[in-house]
């Protein structure tokens, strides 16, 4: 799949990140449980819903969109559009927690459950880690619990209409429960791996799980 030699060049954006990454930046100290607090610590609301990418918009038409499953699954995918929309479609509400500190309430999606998926594609025993490629290139990674969560799934649509491309239309992943980053847009492929495999945004400072409660916004090591 794509690497990092086929990205774009580095905006101002994503040099601004990774020196937020190395300075630290937005981290209060403080914790919370997702039962105690919807807002996490150092978010702040919006109404709107921010764009922030790599600073290339893919124009992919349903005709060509594909999207391969692949790796350590004993059931390869390898969906068109037509097929993907054929599957049993979820229709669930959650929000977005940012990295760069913005938060949005009650955003509606439809799309395909991960759990629906994990059923299709039947990941082996020894697949632990999910790698996420996107048609811009970027990918990022997820322990299988993660992707598994039940509120997780491969969307298309939002609040009612289909996703736009600026937002990661035709299809993007949404994990509610870690910050929007592990969300990739422009969904291609989903790889299952034995072993991790950190992606675009974590091999440059970013935490590899990235709770937004437990405020992972940023790297240990």
């Amino acid at each position: 799949m794509s690497d990092d030699a086929e990205l774009p060049p580095e905006s101002k954006l994503t040099r601004s990140k990774q020196r937020w990454a190395a300075e630290g930046k937005f981290l209060t100290g403080r914790h919370v449980r997702p039962d105690e607090q919807r807002l996490p610590p150092g978010q702040h609301l919006v109404k709107d819903w921010p764009v922030l990418d790599l600073g290339l918009t893919p124009q992919i038409g349903h005709d060509r969109w594909r999207l391969d499953v692949y790796g350590a699954v004993a059931q390869p995918v390898f969906w068109d559009w037509a097929q993907f929309t054929a599957q049993p479609q979820a229709d669930i509400v959650s929000d977005i927690h940012c990295v760069t500190t913005w938060s949005r309430y009650d955003n509606r999606w439809q799309g395909l459950a991960t759990r629906t998926l994990l059923e299709a594609c039947q990941p082996t025993d020894q697949a632990r880690f999910v790698v996420l490629h996107s048609y811009d290139g970027y990918t990022t990674n997820l322990s299988i619990e993660d992707f598994a969560a039940p509120d997780a799934l491969i969307a298309h649509s939002w609040s009612g209409a289909p996703l736009d491309q600026e937002h990661g239309g035709p299809v993007r992943l949404v994990v509610p429960h870690l910050y929007f980053w592990k969300s990739a847009k422009w969904l291609q492929a989903i790889e299952f791996r034995e072993d991790d495999a950190p992606g675009y945004w974590e091999v440059r400072g970013y935490h590899n799980r990235g709770d937004p409660w437990a405020e992972q916004r940023y790297s240990s090591d």
